[in-house]
């Protein structure tokens, strides 16, 4: 790999601060660069190596977190926490925090890519965390900042009946009930080209509209019409999630 020149190792240096380890010693920067640049810049030097290592780090990190905060939770609600907290979603919503996007490396077509957004994202984080981890082979540059993340999320996601999946819970609600499966019609929103927001989707039970939402995708705009309809009438009615 060719030297850093000034410029990006000022951009790396920045975007380190923003975790809270601005006094680092002996640090691989080329390491870091290459988990900020993405394989459409270069197929040979890229974070894909790195995001490999990344998704283990983040998957034993997220294990010892819960199991130092919940030392009485059954395994199987670890699994159920543990997933949403290493998804994709949620990596992304970390890199959006830490503002991963603007020191990323990537051609005009993915940065312009809002579907596939959540995937790079994520892939971006958790490469971040590979390099990190290689930096001092231990998690001495990861743990004091993850750390409160995924406790904070933890603990978001075990006060949300619907574990953050909300077509899931409709759909379960709506069975029990009805004994019917929701309906979604989603078309597509143009509005303004900048924004995010591109589809427009509704949720429909027995003829009856019980949400709406929008998304960048269709997935994504019903997923929130359905958190819509879950928190704005099931909820209401204190309906709890899996009985």
């Amino acid at each position: 790999m060719s030297f850093l020149d000034t410029r990006r190792k000022k951009q790396l240096q920045i975007c380190i601060q923003k975790l809270g380890l601005s006094s680092i010693e002996k640090f691989d920067w080329e390491t870091l660069d290459l988990a900020l640049t993405h394989p459409t810049i270069s197929k040979k030097d890229n974070y894909q190596q790195l995001e490999f290592i990344g998704d283990s780090v983040i998957r034993l990190v997220a294990a010892e977190i819960l199991l130092e905060n919940y030392p009485n939770e059954l395994v199987g609600e670890f699994a159920a926490i543990r997933s949403i907290l290493v998804s994709d979603n949620t990596l992304a919503e970390f890199a959006e925090q830490y503002g991963l996007e603007r020191y990323l490396l990537m051609t005009k077509g993915v940065a312009q890519d809002k579907i596939g957004k959540v995937s790079w994202l994520a892939d971006t984080f958790e490469a971040l965390l590979g390099a990190l981890y290689l930096n001092r082979q231990n998690m001495s540059l990861i743990r004091p900042w993850l750390d409160p993340l995924l406790i904070s999320k933890a603990a978001e996601i075990k006060a949300d009946p619907a574990r953050q999946n909300y077509k899931d819970a409709l759909q379960e609600w709506s069975q029990s009930q009805y004994k019917l499966l929701p309906k979604y019609q989603v078309v597509q929103y143009e509005g303004n080209k900048d924004h995010h927001q591109r589809f427009f989707a509704e949720v429909w039970v027995k003829n009856n509209n019980l949400g709406s939402g929008y998304g960048c995708s269709k997935k994504v705009a019903e997923q929130a019409a359905a958190k819509n309809a879950f928190f704005s009438f099931i909820h209401k009615e204190k309906y709890e999630y899996g009985q």
